[in-house]
């Protein structure tokens, strides 16, 4: 594990051993970081977040509270993982929100997904394993298992295997697509064939 002196961790944060920590990121209370992650410049962190092995967090990206990231997970530069559905700082009499004043959404990135730069994913929104969010999206639905959405708001446009590789659930002459260097097949008896047939 490498820590830079820059960086904030909170000594309640759980680090895994190999984890690679940079300039002036901040790990709050209680955030738990699986074995092997790399984690940004700049990013930060929230209390509570669960972030599995393997995952590469990149410069600026923002973490917050009720944040669930499974093992694998690409973060992009500047991603924002936001938590609360009705942001406000202040009640209606005038008095400052505190930490009773809201209710946190939470939200899930399940085992390699990636999530492009500059990209939001809304509160209470799930992305589905091996998804792939395209840079600058605005994720406001879940997103099914290895689905590409991309735009704002983001779009379900296609699918990609766990290379990163499109592919269509579509079958062709009756025969679904293949790939010698990959087992399609295995990908597409997990699809959600309502969300593709919609």
């Amino acid at each position: 594990m490498r820590i830079h002196p820059t960086a904030e961790v909170s000594p309640q944060a759980q680090i895994g051993e190999g984890c690679l920590i940079w300039h002036q990121v901040q790990i709050r209370e209680r955030a738990t970081l699986g074995p092997n992650c790399i984690v940004g410049k700049g990013a930060y962190i929230d209390f509570e977040v669960s972030i599995g092995r393997n995952v590469k967090i990149q410069n600026s990206a923002l973490i917050y509270h009720g944040v669930t990231i499974e093992d694998g997970v690409f973060i992009g530069p500047q991603v924002c993982l936001t938590n609360d559905k009705l942001p406000r700082a202040v009640n209606p009499d005038g008095s400052l929100k505190g930490a009773d004043d809201w209710a946190v959404s939470p939200i899930l990135i399940r085992t390699g997904a990636a999530i492009g730069a500059q990209s939001v994913v809304l509160p209470g929104v799930t992305v589905g394993r091996w998804a792939m969010v395209g840079s600058g999206s605005v994720v406001t639905k879940n997103v099914p298992d290895y689905g590409l959405v991309w735009g704002n708001p983001a779009r379900l446009r296609g699918y990609v295997n766990p290379l990163g590789q499109p592919f269509s659930p579509f079958k062709v002459n009756n025969e679904h697509m293949t790939c010698p260097d990959f087992d399609w097949q295995a990908i597409f008896d997990t699809l959600d064939w309502e969300i593709i047939e919609q």
